[in-house]
């Protein structure tokens, strides 16, 4: 018995650091999705103006180099380019240190190489769609497995003489040697077809109907589900792959879904102040700033004070808000931004009017659940 609950508790605490790992990658692949994603996003406003010498439609063309909505066209892929291999690179990074780090970031690149992955797979003679590539998704296995793999690495015992080179040299070169095939051939052209798979839904779903207010729902609800954590962090990196493909209902939706949690808990906060403590007032103010600046995190202290009441209200919100979205067909180019990049939106009035409607949904019905605060309860749970 003790036995089994000590794998238990070992399982527990292996998976608890793979999410550490996974989160620490992220974290570092945020910057580049907020700047590809601004730029990509300033591009297309640019060529959409009065003064552009291009159009939306031609932004990447031939014919457009040399404008400046090229240009900032060029600078937004770059970083929606980079940051799938820098996601897998620092994956690997957290999991071994500096040794995992050029693997992860090349093997996680290689395999977003839509050549490279169509000649994987006709040598396995499977068909894939048109520009495969493994996405985000691919670059978290690869890292997963390059950290994992160049960890081995590093605790070998070696001679001295080779102690030196094998950060820089030989676990590098014999991480990618052994990874290499498994990625091309096992990992990427599966991931690739699905993506392509993944894609072609989405497209089916543009434009309204059914289908897209369950999508809308299913990510709003996601991005509401942990505020900031590894659901909500699936939302978020799925939707940012789909911008660089100009599929940006999804981007709308889990901004929508994202915003709507910490605002719906400052309203609640507003009109039934007497269901909260007295210092939750000064966080409902900043949580309304949290909130239009898309920092779900803003409503993470009312979640953790009351969270079987709290979190099922932010996701219904969440989730109305974003199957509002989908079924509007609300676009959203930029990843991050919040009401900063409202008018990068294609029906701006529709985007807040999500918002309102979402936070209004989570604000009543977590007071209408929220039973009155008790000072004396609270005090006799701090004092034990």
């Amino acid at each position: 018995m003790a036995t089994e609950e000590s794998a238990d508790s070992e399982l527990r605490k292996r998976l608890v650091s793979l999410k550490e790992d996974v989160m620490t990658g992220v974290s570092y692949m945020i910057p580049f999705v907020t700047i590809g994603g601004i730029f990509l996003a300033l591009g297309f406003a640019w060529a959409a103006g009065p003064f552009s010498s291009t159009t939306v439609e031609d932004m990447f063309q031939e014919s457009a180099q040399g404008s400046i909505a090229w240009f900032l066209g060029q600078m937004g892929s770059a970083g929606l380019t980079i940051m799938v291999p820098i996601l897998g690179a620092y994956i690997a990074y957290a999991i071994a240190d500096r040794p995992g780090l050029a693997p992860g970031f090349l093997l996680s690149w290689i395999v977003q190489q839509t050549a490279v992955v169509q000649e994987s797979a006709n040598v396995l003679g499977l068909p894939t769609g048109q520009n495969p590539a493994a996405g985000y998704l691919g670059a978290l296995v690869v890292g997963v497995l390059a950290g994992y793999v160049a960890r081995w690495f590093k605790q070998r015992d070696v001679p001295n003489f080779i102690q030196p080179m094998m950060p820089v040299l030989i676990i590098p070169v014999a991480t990618t040697a052994v990874l290499l095939p498994i990625v091309l051939f096992v990992i990427g052209v599966p991931v690739a077809i699905a993506n392509g798979e993944l894609n072609a839904l989405l497209e089916s779903m543009r434009g309204g109907g059914a289908a897209a207010l369950l999508l809308g729902a299913i990510m709003g609800g996601m991005m509401a589900f942990d505020m900031g954590g590894p659901v909500n962090k699936v939302a978020y990196l799925f939707a940012v792959g789909l911008v660089s493909q100009q599929i940006t209902e999804p981007m709308a939706a889990v901004m929508i879904g994202g915003m709507t949690p910490p605002i719906g808990m400052a309203v609640s906060n507003f009109i039934a102040r007497r269901k909260y403590a007295d210092e939750m007032y000064e966080q409902a103010k900043s949580s309304i700033v949290l909130g239009f600046s898309f920092i779900t995190e803003g409503a993470i202290p009312y979640a953790a004070a009351d969270p079987f009441r709290v979190i099922p209200s932010l996701m219904a919100g969440s989730a109305v808000a974003g199957a509002m979205s989908m079924q509007l067909g609300v676009t959203m180019p930029a990843p991050h931004g919040g009401i900063f990049v409202v008018l990068l939106s294609n029906q701006p009035l529709m985007f807040l009017a999500s918002i309102v409607v979402g936070s209004l949904v989570t604000a009543a019905l977590v007071t209408l659940v929220k039973p009155e605060h008790d000072p004396e309860a609270t005090g006799a749970q701090a004092a034990d």
